[in-house]
């Protein structure tokens, strides 16, 4: 009688009988291998169901000997799933797997060390580590694949090992073994271990890289990606470039998008080592239509094409000619059923790549699109046809025309959004299109949106001298004062200022009863010290007054919406990655390691890449640099020769008040951004940044950097830090000024040592900053090693040093990836940070010694680098043990 064979969806229908268990024991045991594996299999699905089948592991690791390759992979598989639970049960069984690394079937050799890769209890490590050193050097290409690949699971179970044991240069080896299996899992392993270690274990040579470009075109398309991604990390010579630059051109047509974007990738990074005309245009020429292939709607979904469009955005800002003609422009165009986020960036595209002679074509492709239904695409249409009109000063007339166009249509969105673009336009060209003024002033009514509405006030501000009713059309707008937001409140009070001055008969009541409710009834910090600021500068210098206030303003410029070039090289070289979508640097995305140049205090705000943001701030910038012109004006006031100026002799106000922080030296560090206003944490609205100085009284001091991007103004902090390794923390002065809606302090405090330190987190500081919004918490990186040491105080006596050194402990540790081995960079870096170089000996061939001191906590610290067949070992001696153990870090982190 036959038995009839179970589909595999059979196993999954269970009864919970309770003899079941019992019933699965006792076939386990049975000596037939088809009712064993029948057995097996039922375990296999109780155990994906859900049910604790764990009770069972040693009825079914006694299959573990079968020859049976079907039922040896089960019995694998409910072995790596139960290895934890089931520790010293599996340790038992790890020498059947030791064994089955050497069968003669190179299917069961490779199951094996997969299979031990894959139980993550670190006892293996063991056991693993020489399995995989003879894995490797298997004469079968399987085997080699998976022992790679194993390697990275090995280095998450123990990191020495990997590195003790030289696992490293064997997979560096497998590089040029030639087949194309071995050599992908070799560079992958290799990537993955150099991510988690940050170490550049690749090394790459001349063999390595004719592995990886002739495997480039046999491996599968994720293979391809990897080896893509190796060659873009290499820094090759121009001759090598060139020969890489000819093997990567046919993945430029693969159909997988992440091969194609991983070869333009490779293309972006070796074409500046090129000096040849001939191959960089071949190679430009070859990008060509695999970019617009990526924007193809019936290959591509609209994620893919949205990140193709990310990264073509920063190509042709390194290329600007690459995609100019008809017939790339028109792939540009936006199509019906676009999601908004692929149509937003196609117009950021066509912006940058409009110039005089497709700037016709651009202008009816945005009038079209500012008549489409979806708001929000509408107002990125029509502020993309005041761009041009900025980028394209020969064309910008028939920009102009366009706008009124659609103003003239009297939809209230269009004609607001048209107000905020023509108000740049007029900074532009001031003087220039004036006589649309009345247009605009025909829409007055329609105005409800602040940003438009702060727009119409400049406008009529600045051409207050030749607009006739501009006493009246202020008035108006001054009558809601109180009720308006800031940022119309600030433009109101500077165009009321300027409307004086050039009508001081007709609007001296007007800019008085303006400063008034700014000085005495508003509470924004910010608006009521301009107001003061315009009070006492009219009041006193009426001519300082003008020179400030109705000055030339700094022209707007279309590279306003360029990204710098240090930073665009950056992204272009992490072409296909996150970075490039988001436009920014690799470590701005990094929770703790992000960073934004910031200008230093008395510089204005930091510049920001959002293009929307610029846009908004414009008006304010320009008054805030109004103001700073008065501040720096350097000139005493002088009392005004026309006397009462404003009728409030009387009533002269006082100084606006500053808050009151300690002095700090200049610091060299620029601050990093530690918590981001929009992501991260529920907690949003504040974005912080800091850096650490030292001050004038030797004082170790955290310079904060806090903008308040929420609607509310912020007036209590706290701030803490959680035990680090330096011990430090604030002290109970600690406290900010308030922070009014979308302004931004710097602020600094000196820190005190409260004697809890930890040498975990070495490197960071964990913080915790309360405030309205809640709690923060947030990493601060410590990089500013020269504010620890106090160079004056360190040993210069050569005498004292041999004496204390003598009779001190050692701490040495070997300085992991030196920057580099010269003993001139290491005597420039460690002065740098306030070390003193004592002596310098050269004891034998390839070995040399360099003796330092320092003072670090009033404490000396005795420093020796020695210099060893290429390698560097740092020796650290002081009375107190944890600070020379500390300071043996702060040296490693120096050098490498």
């Amino acid at each position: 009688m036959t038995t009839r064979k179970k589909k595999g969806g059979e196993y999954f229908k269970t009864t919970n009988q309770r003899g079941e268990i019992a019933e699965l024991k006792k076939n386990l045991n049975d000596h037939k291998t088809g009712v064993q594996k029948d057995a097996v299999k039922k375990v296999i699905a109780f155990m994906t169901c859900g049910t604790d089948v764990s009770p069972l592991f040693n009825d079914v690791v006694k299959s573990i000997t079968t020859p049976d390759l079907e039922l040896k992979k089960l019995v694998y598989l409910y072995i790596i799933n139960y290895a934890r639970k089931q520790a010293d049960a599996a340790l038992k069984v790890v020498d059947h797997f030791r064994k089955d690394a050497q069968n003669p079937d190179p299917l069961i050799r490779a199951l094996a060390i997969r299979t031990m890769g894959c139980i993550r209890i670190p006892k293996i490590k063991d056991s693993l580590a020489p399995t995989l050193k003879l894995a490797l050097r298997d004469k079968d290409d399987y085997v080699k694949k998976t022992a790679a690949i194993c390697t990275v699971k090995l280095y998450d179970i123990d990191q020495e090992i990997v590195f003790k044991e030289e696992f490293v240069p064997k997979l560096r080896e497998l590089i040029s073994e030639g087949n194309p299996m071995v050599v992908f899992n070799a560079v992958a392993a290799l990537t993955e271990i150099g991510m988690k270690s940050g170490k550049d274990v690749f090394n790459m040579n001349s063999n390595m890289l004719s592995g990886l470009a002739a495997a480039l075109s046999e491996c599968n398309e994720w293979g391809q990606v990897y080896l893509l991604d190796a060659l873009a990390a290499y820094q090759p010579d121009e001759k090598e470039a060139t020969s890489i630059l000819q093997r990567v051109s046919p993945q430029l047509k693969h159909k997988n998008a992440a091969v194609s974007m991983s070869a333009i990738k490779v293309i972006m990074k070796y074409l500046p080592l090129v000096e040849s005309k001939t191959v960089k245009k071949n190679s430009l020429d070859a990008m060509r239509p695999p970019l617009i292939t990526l924007l193809n709607h019936s290959i591509h979904p609209p994620e893919i094409q949205y990140v193709a469009l990310r990264n073509i955005n920063l190509i042709i800002q390194k290329f600007p000619d690459l995609l100019t003609g008809f017939q790339y422009l028109k792939e540009f165009f936006c199509e019906y059923n676009d999601p908004i986020y692929v149509k937003i960036e196609k117009l950021e595209i066509m912006v940058r790549l409009a110039d005089d002679s497709n700037i016709d074509l651009i202008l009816t492709e945005f009038k079209s699109y500012a008549k489409e239904a979806d708001t929000e695409f509408v107002r990125k249409a029509v502020r993309a046809i005041g761009r041009c009109a900025i980028k394209l000063t020969a064309k910008a007339q028939k920009c102009v025309h366009v706008l009124l166009e659609l103003i003239k249509t009297g939809v209230n969105y269009v004609v607001q959004e048209g107000i905020i673009v023509i108000k740049d336009i007029f900074r532009k060209y001031p003087n220039k299109y004036e006589q649309i003024i009345g247009v605009l002033c025909d829409n007055l009514d329609s105005l409800d949106e602040p940003e438009a509405k702060a727009s119409m006030v400049w406008i009529i501000g600045e051409y207050s001298a030749r607009i006739s009713n501009s006493v009246e059309l202020l008035e108006t707008f001054a009558e809601t004062f109180e009720a308006d937001g800031t940022q119309v409140q600030l433009a109101i009070l500077t165009a009321v200022v300027k409307l004086f001055l050039h009508k001081p008969d007709e609007a001296g009541d007007l800019v008085k009863k303006v400063l008034e409710i700014c000085t005495k009834k508003v509470d924004n910090p910010d608006l009521r010290d301009r107001g003061f600021v315009y009070w006492r500068l009219l009041y006193q210098n009426p001519e300082t007054a003008k020179a400030v206030v109705l000055g030339k303003k700094p022209e707007i410029s279309d590279q306003t919406f360029q990204l710098e070039s240090k930073t665009l090289n950056v992204l272009l070289t992490n072409i296909n990655t996150l970075s490039s979508i988001f436009h920014k640097p690799p470590e701005q995305l990094v929770k703790g390691t992000r960073t934004t140049n910031f200008k230093t205090k008395g510089e204005g705000d930091y510049d920001e890449d959002e293009d929307e943001d610029e846009d908004e701030d414009e008006d304010e910038d320009e008054d805030e640099d109004e103001d700073e012109e008065e501040e720096n004006s350097g000139a005493k006031p002088a009392q005004a020769a026309t006397g009462d100026l404003l009728g409030m002799l009387d009533s002269e106000p006082a100084a606006a008040t500053t808050a009151s922080v300690p002095t700090t030296a200049p610091t060299k560090s620029k601050p990093t951004v530690v918590l981001s206003a929009t992501r991260g944490q529920d907690y949003k609205g504040l974005e912080v940044a800091a850096n650490f100085s030292k001050s004038e009284d030797d004082d170790i001091m955290l310079n904060l950097y806090l903008k308040n991007v929420s609607q509310q103004h912020l007036t209590k902090f706290l701030f803490k830090f959680n035990a680090n390794f330096l011990g430090l923390q604030v002290t109970k002065d600690f406290k900010p000024p308030a922070i009014a809606p979308g302004a931004m302090i710097q602020y600094s405090t000196p820190l005190a040592e409260d004697g809890k330190s930890t040498l975990e987190n070495f490197g960071q500081l964990q913080a915790a900053l309360k405030s309205q919004l809640g709690i923060a918490f947030f990493y601060i990186p410590f990089t500013e090693w020269e504010v620890l040491f106090d160079r004056d105080e360190a040993i210069e006596n050569s005498k004292e040093f041999l004496s204390q050194w003598d009779g001190l402990s050692d701490n040495k540790a070997p300085i992991s990836s030196p920057k580099s081995n010269s003993p001139e960079f290491v005597q420039a870096r460690l002065e740098q940070i306030g070390m003193r170089k004592m002596a310098y000996r050269q004891l034998a061939q390839g070995h040399a010694c360099m003796f330092l001191s320092a003072n670090m906590r009033e404490t000396d610290v005795l420093i020796e680098i020695e210099f060893t067949q290429g390698q560097l070992v740092a020796h650290v001696k002081s009375e107190d043990p944890k600070l020379a153990q500390l300071v043996l870090k702060i040296v490693n982190a120096v050098l490498k």
